[in-house]
């Protein structure tokens, strides 16, 4: 049996930059000790949750990648033998800004980055204020734990992106995330572990937590972090909805080989047929 240990994290908002760029170094260390070999942080981890209100003053949050944080935890990283998701706020140059992951190897190697495709415009949700649509397609990164593919966030109402990261070989799919209760409580639970069911691979889902205020407006986020197999049920418990936590699973990778050859779905699928689920 081929077993991959692997964790997420759920954090509340510090105040500032740093204090939760140290928090994660730490849930990092911590994971690592506990045998993790592959860890993903909450969607733009180092971050409030700039998309509550339109402010210019958060664009200075955005960075280079690769760049700074992703050089101090490539570091990081190969100090702890351990595969990192890190999700970041981009500037691929001033004014072009996307809602990007980074993904570093085990032996601190930078292999390439994930730019969200689809960008939600909604009250305390105005991301296109922030972030370009991502215009990369769907990177599968070959990874000391195998292929990792990336979905963050809104993507994940999206079925198409699911499965181009199958088509291309994922084994594990993380998608972080910010998001609050509402519409989304029950697509949280619904929709992650269809898309693993669907596509035949485990998929990891994180979530910020804790309450965040600006100008008048606020969001709590419930946390919820979880990871699931290829038949679309929960490895173990979800995470808690209101507490910093780091979820560790143990995902037995020969699953994968089982269900789809229970399930024969990339066998059967009809893509000549399809045309017209990509038509304008």
């Amino acid at each position: 049996m081929t077993v991959v240990r692997a964790a997420l994290t759920q954090a509340k908002w510090t105040g500032d930059k740093e204090s939760m760029i140290v928090k994660h170094e730490d849930f990092v260390r911590k994971a690592a000790a506990d045998g993790a070999q592959i860890i993903c942080f909450q969607e733009l981890f180092y971050s409030p949750y700039i998309g509550i209100t339109q402010d210019p003053e958060f664009y200075d949050y955005a960075e280079s990648v690769p760049g700074p944080m992703t050089e101090r935890f490539q570091a990081l990283a190969k100090e702890n033998n351990i595969v990192i998701v890190l999700p970041v706020y981009e500037e691929e140059q001033p004014g072009v800004l996307y809602n990007t992951a980074a993904v570093i190897d085990a032996d601190g190697s930078y292999l390439g980055k994930y730019r969200k495709h689809h960008i939600p415009n909604l009250p305390n949700f105005w991301e296109k204020f922030y972030f370009r649509p991502g215009n990369a397609d769907w990177p599968v990164f070959d990874t000391a734990v195998g292929k990792v593919g990336l979905y963050i966030c809104y993507d994940r109402h999206f079925p198409e992106g699911w499965r181009a990261l199958g088509l291309a070989g994922a084994q594990i799919v993380f998608n972080p995330s910010a998001t609050k209760p509402g519409l989304s409580n029950r697509l949280w639970e619904l929709e992650q572990p269809a898309a693993a069911a669907a596509n035949q691979y485990f998929v990891g889902a994180n979530n910020r937590v804790g309450t965040e205020e600006r100008d008048g407006e606020s969001i709590t986020f419930y946390g919820s972090s979880y990871f699931a197999d290829p038949r679309g049920n929960f490895v173990g418990e979800q995470g808690s909805q209101g507490e910093d936590e780091i979820i560790i699973r143990d995902l037995d990778m020969d699953v994968l080989r089982q269900v789809r050859n229970d399930w024969q779905f990339y066998r059967d699928r009809r893509p000549d047929a399809y045309d017209t689920l990509v038509a304008p």
